[in-house]
């Protein structure tokens, strides 16, 4: 179950930042090298390491576009 990413905008504010702490939390431990397989469920299911860093960058523009606005 791949969720997608294509619709930020859509997202509450609630799930834009569960969406980023899981992403920061995602990051941290692909660059320990301490990575688990995550379930078909989990959000991130997927995500290479890239991907998740374009996400990011994704989540915290859309998050700055909120705060201005």
């Amino acid at each position: 179950m791949k969720t997608d990413y294509k619709n930020l905008p859509e997202l509450t504010d609630k799930k834009l930042r569960t969406l980023r702490n899981n992403l920061n939390n995602r990051l941290e431990s692909m660059n320990r090298g301490d990575e688990k397989n995550l379930p078909p469920s989990h959000m991130l299911h997927g995500l290479e390491l890239k991907e998740c860093k374009e996400l990011l960058e994704k989540v915290h523009a859309e998050m700055k576009r909120r705060a201005k606005g």
